[in-house]
């Protein structure tokens, strides 16, 4: 088998240089320091609770329960800017995930 590492390390890193340089100040013009504050914090919840409850299940099974849970909070889950939140959220969980494996494996 195919050791794919380095492929998806530069696929998460060109990743996440999108988001870094669209998406956050894409999110920062249209909103408060405190507004972004609340909804980073809970698309953090909302991945994070979607990943234990349905960690066996497909990612949109994920996706639309993290979607749901910030929709019952009051966000417009159609905004392309919480889509992206969310999607970093999960890039970021998946390397923790990773980083925590990795530390287990030394």
């Amino acid at each position: 088998m195919t050791d794919l590492t380095n492929i998806l390390e530069i696929i998460i890193a060109l990743v996440v240089a999108i988001i870094t340089a669209f998406v956050i100040p894409w999110i920062r013009s249209r909103t408060t320091a405190q507004e972004r504050e609340e909804l980073l914090a809970w698309v953090d919840i909302a991945v994070a609770a979607a990943q234990q409850l349905f960690h066996r299940s497909e990612g949109h099974d994920r996706l639309n329960y993290a979607l749901t849970f910030l929709k019952d909070k009051g966000y417009e889950v159609d905004e392309p800017a919480v889509r992206n939140a969310v999607e970093a959220a999960v890039l970021k969980l998946h390397q923790q995930l990773e980083g925590a494996a990795n530390d287990s494996n030394s």
